[in-house]
């Protein structure tokens, strides 16, 4: 009866803040596979020593994730071999977005080394690069901080660095399902757990710098290991950790 509430609440706090946003996309992870019209898998470290750019230590495969019960499921490991493997996603030309409120519902991973997103890129990335093209963290969570969940934009105005982020603290925020969401307009991106406001970027200037979210974004799904921001020691006791994402929802 608890989980049936607390579902309820959830579901009733999302839909009260869409207001006249309609539903225009959902992804509910219920096919036996990705569906590869909307996803993308990519394979790699990303280059051959920096992992992504940010000192990761995973390798990026098509086997670390698997559709369960109508949830995505990233696993992260530790294989035989010492190295580590993960899975990231994208819908880069498949789904991409400008403006509304876009939502994930999810359940986190812990421990020591893991950090887990869920993201958006400009999807003139490759004709500008990062950070020019903007990114907008909607959820990034790393272990070595329980109770902690990040949101946070990047931009070239900040020279890609983050400073234009939020660290809230949220109780047992690694116990069960929660709410990661986004309300992003022509003035402003407001960021929300579970219905609450937890930051709002709302600068004066809208320079291509200061402001690249004047243009479609596409999601990003990823459990990374390490780096710079999930921290240079990996607890190996910890793996394997699953990444749960129970469903993607776009309104506009």
């Amino acid at each position: 009866m608890k989980n049936i509430l607390v579902c309820f609440l959830i579901f009733n706090c999302s839909f009260a803040q869409v207001g006249t946003r309609k539903l225009v996309w959902e992804e509910h992870f219920d096919e036996k596979s990705l569906n590869e019209k909307t996803w993308n898998i990519e394979l790699g470290d990303g280059c051959p020593n920096c992992g992504w750019g940010n000192n990761e230590r995973q390798l990026y495969t098509a086997d670390n994730h698997k559709i369960e019960k109508g949830c995505l499921v990233i696993t992260a490991k530790k294989e035989a071999d010492n190295k580590y493997t993960s899975t990231r996603i994208t819908t880069k030309g498949k789904k991409e977005f400008q403006y509304g409120r876009f939502e994930a519902r999810a359940k986190l991973p812990v421990g020591q080394g893991i950090w887990p997103a869920f993201w958006m890129l400009g999807s003139n990335i490759d004709q500008v690069g990062w950070p020019m093209c903007g990114e907008i963290d909607i959820l990034e969570y790393v272990g070595k901080e329980p109770n902690m969940v990040f949101t946070s934009l990047h931009t070239q105005d900040s020279h890609g660095n983050t400073i234009n982020t939020k660290k809230t603290k949220i109780e047992s925020i690694e116990e069960g399902f929660h709410l990661y969401a986004i309300e992003w307009t022509p003035d402003k991106i407001e960021f929300f757990v579970d219905a609450k406001l937890v930051y709002t970027f709302q600068p004066e200037s809208k320079t291509q710098a200061v402001w690249p979210y004047d243009q479609p974004f596409y999601f990003i799904i990823n459990m990374a290991i390490g780096g710079n921001f999930g921290g240079p020691e990996v607890d190996d006791a910890i793996f394997p950790q699953k990444f749960y994402i129970d469903y993607i929802k776009v309104y506009q």
